[in-house]
């Protein structure tokens, strides 16, 4: 069934979720501050919409795929935003990876200033995903806004849960990313010892495989680790960026992340390299000392 959706975001993950939405036949209307990143999308038949507003008018669902609660907050509540533009009928689903608080919080007042709801719906599986329609989606609303974006969620993911209330969904992102940079770290660690040991790092993940160290991680990256490959398939940026929110949600509700701290940190010193925008796999440059 053919759904009237607008995107807001065109970035990495925007174009995959974009490309693919079109690809599922749905008709969308794209918005991004960078009018750039909305012309690969509309050479695959999507429209251009000059601002959120624009968007949503046109729309019954509107995605946002943005980088920081800040940006989600002004496309929803600033000029020409999506606030202009909503009423009951309307639905949001945030798929952008933000602060729980500010998500519950945000989600609240549109809810009582335009009468749209808000689904929290962060996805794991990145840019392969979206663009397979494989992606893990973990969701916080009432479930009846959840069920209802279910008709355009089952085109993006092959796994759509419902964690709780509002900010479930955020809350849910951060256990997955917390997970995912141990795990990213525990790889380049195993493949320095492997070299320390003779061991060709690369036949690591068939030797574990089924063993408990075994995961979906070590068998994606520690090749791609091992080889010095730093094609990018995620930035160590927006790693820090959500290792900041655990930090910041961990101090707020007084839980103790230690292991989590110290890859936090190291993320910062890659950052300090100008590593900012480059993939997890450049941690192998600190081991390496280059």
């Amino acid at each position: 069934m053919t759904e009237k959706i607008g995107l807001i975001g065109a970035g990495i993950m925007g174009q995959a979720i974009g490309t693919r939405l079109l690809e599922c036949g749905h008709d969308l209307a794209v918005f991004d501050i960078d009018a750039a990143k909305v012309a690969p999308l509309v050479a695959k038949g999507a429209h251009a919409a000059g601002s959120p507003a624009q968007a949503t008018a046109r729309s019954d669902f509107v995605i946002l795929s943005l980088n920081h609660a800040n940006i989600v907050n002004t496309a929803v509540f600033g000029a020409d935003a999506i606030a202009t533009s909503a009423d009951a009928s309307k639905l949001l689903i945030d798929m952008s990876s933000i602060d729980p608080a500010a998500t519950a919080e945000m989600s609240a007042r549109l809810k009582s200033q335009t009468g749209m709801a808000w689904v929290d719906c962060p996805l794991s599986g990145g840019m392969p995903g979206a663009l397979s329609g494989k992606l893990t989606i973990m969701a916080g609303g009432a479930e009846k806004d959840f069920e209802r974006a279910r008709c355009v969620m089952k085109d993006l993911s092959t796994n759509y849960t419902l964690m709780g209330g509002s900010g479930a969904g955020q809350t849910t992102k951060l256990v997955n990313q917390l997970f995912c940079a141990l795990a990213f770290q525990a790889v380049a660690e195993a493949v320095k010892l492997a070299e320390a040991g003779g061991v060709d790092p690369q036949r690591i993940p068939a030797a574990l495989s089924g063993g408990r160290a075994d995961g979906r991680i070590m068998q994606e990256f520690m090749a791609k680790f091992a080889a010095r490959d730093f094609t990018p398939t995620g930035s160590l940026g927006n790693m820090l960026k959500d290792l900041d929110s655990i930090q910041a949600f961990a101090l707020k509700t007084k839980t103790p992340l230690p292991l989590t701290g110290a890859v936090t940190e190291i993320h910062r010193i890659l950052i300090a390299m100008g590593l900012g925008s480059k993939d997890s796999a450049e941690a192998m440059r600190l081991l390496d000392g280059k």
